[in-house]
This record gives C-alpha cells, structure tokens and sequence, in this order.
C-alpha cells in the first residue's frame, strides 16, 4: 500500500521524525532551515498532508499554491494564527493543532517569567556574568514579593487554569477575566466581567489569549493605565497580543514596574527598545521547549495525521 507522502516544514525531535518516518513517506528537513513561502510551496507539490510549525506563515497564498491531493494541515502548536484556517476550510482542507499536552510547560514558563521579571533576575545575572557584582548589600537589587500579591489571568484556559492554580501555592490571590471559570478551577477564583474593575486588581497580569483581530494589541496604553501602579506584566500567548510600543513607554516611566515575556511581535526580531528596557525578563519562545513536551506534541500532530488518512476524524480539528 503506498503510504501518505507527508511534508516536514522543520527539523522535529529525532523520535518525533522516525514516527512519521513509520507511518509515512516523511520529507524531512534535516538542516531544520526556515523554508520561504515558495520552498515550502514546492516541497508540497507532491505531498497529500503537511506538518509545520508557528513559525511558518501558512496564508492564503501558499495555501492556494498547495496540490488538490493535500487535505490536511497538522500544526505543531496550540495556535494556528499562522494559518488561514478560513482560506484552508475553503479548499476543503483539514486544520489540526496540538492541545493539552504542552499546558503545563507553558504554565511553568509563566510562573518563571513572573518570578525573573519580579525579582530582577535578568539584572543579577547580567551583573554576575559581566564581572560587576561588587557584594552584597542592605539595598541592593531589590525586587517585589509575589506572595499575597494579586495575580489576573485573561484567557481562562487550560494554560490560564494552570498558571491559576501554581500561583495559589505562592498564596496569590487569583482573579480572571471571563464570563465565568471553567467547572475544573480550582475555588477561590474571582471572576470579573467588569474589565476596567479587573485591570485594577492585577498586581501580575498574565496573558493567555489567543492572537485574533479582537486581541491584536489588546494591551495597549489605556488598558496599561488601568493597572495598579508598578504592576508586572506576563506574556506567554502571542507577542502580537501586547502594544510593545505602550508597554516600553511604561517600563521606562516605571507606570509598570517589570515584564516577563517569552513572545514577541515580529519574532525572532526582538524590538531593540525592548531589549534594552533593564526591566524586562526576556525568553526565547521556550513555552513548550521541554523534551517530555515537544516529543509529545509531535507525537499528537502524527496521530491527527494517521487519523485522517485513515479515514477517521482527528480528534484536535480546528473550528470544526
């Protein structure tokens, strides 16, 4: 039986790729290079699925260059806002993305970024690193405790419950913004409908929406003035869900005391005013850079790909 001839876009985890080497006629990209829109396009002309990642731009262009035989597209992410879902619904093909499995490593990542950003952690390494430590002090380096402290979620999903529930073993009080939380929170979550009555109570505010054109520049300089003076923002969502322009603005007026952030807008190019704000706890996109993690996402992606070619349907299809 000839099996499916399926695409790699990047270079997966070594046992992610002889999965897909088992089950499929895999493409691999061995030097894991970032492919243009018309690489991609041509390594496709053959192909009946497609496996990528946040990182490559599935628009409507490539999506209407890809072969009639393709039918599915397997995102090795939670979001799929690099893809035109619409435009792939409209070829009749099949979006999948990866959820649940790499919850609790984002989840982790968001309590990291809230510690190093409150505690001034970018600042003391640099200082070691650079030779500069001159001893410790009374005074030096002094950064804000978490404990007691409020901490607003929006987007109460599964990374927002997460991240909910680790901060209440910090003894955080915990608020979200949303119409209600999810029957598997944990008690003691405030809900807010009111977000001008939320902006007001997040001490820490932790991003965890999904990039749409409702929330592109979501936190953006009205929103930033709502917050309590010296607030510490989180961001582990998308970098496009931040107006970085207003949040530098506020970082170097001290309207907000610190940021930890693993996304950026336009990444890997990271905003050099961004980058040079002293204030700011900055990751390389590491959410889900766990091994346990990745090899589980790749994993979830292969599956949804031999549920469709199978005939069955996958169970982690985008807006169906």
């Amino acid at each position: 039986m000839v099996r499916p001839r399926v695409v790699l876009s990047r270079h997966f985890p070594d046992n992610v790729e002889r999965k897909a080497q088992e089950l499929f006629d895999a493409v691999l990209n061995p030097d894991d290079r970032k492919l243009t829109r018309e690489e991609l396009s041509a390594l496709c002309r053959d192909a009946d699925g497609l496996l990528c990642t946040v990182g490559d731009p599935v628009d409507a262009a490539l999506i209407g260059a890809l072969p009639d035989r393709l039918r599915v597209i397997a995102s090795f992410s939670v979001g799929v806002d690099h893809i035109d879902v619409d435009a792939a619904k409209a070829r009749g093909i099949t979006v999948t993305n990866t959820p649940d499995v790499l919850t609790d490593a984002t989840a982790d990542i968001a309590i990291l970024l809230m510690l190093g950003a409150a505690r001034r952690a970018s600042e003391g390494d640099r200082l070691v690193r650079e030779g500069l430590w001159q001893g410790w002090t009374p005074t030096h380096m002094m950064g804000s405790h978490v404990s007691g402290k409020r901490l607003g979620i929006v987007g109460m999903g599964r990374i927002g419950l997460a991240v909910a529930k680790r901060a209440m073993g910090f003894d955080m009080t915990v608020h979200c913004l949303a119409r209600r939380v999810p029957d598997r929170a944990p008690s003691g979550i405030t809900v807010h409908t009111d977000e001008e009555r939320f902006l007001k109570e997040c001490d820490v505010l932790s991003l965890h929406i999904p990039l749409t054109a409702d929330t592109r520049g979501w936190l953006n300089a009205a929103r930033i003035a709502k917050l309590p003076e010296g607030a510490i923002v989180v961001n582990t969502a998308r970098g496009e869900v931040v107006d970085e322009a207003a949040l530098i603005d506020a970082l170097r007026s001290g309207r907000v005391a610190a940021a930890g952030l693993d996304v950026f807008a336009g990444e890997p190019r990271v905003n050099p005013e961004l980058r040079a704000c002293p204030n700011t706890f900055l990751l390389p996109h590491l959410g889900s850079a766990t091994t346990e993690t990745r090899s589980a996402m790749g994993y979830r992606a292969i599956e949804n790909l031999q549920a469709f070619f199978e005939g069955r349907t996958p169970r982690d299809v985008v807006g169906r």
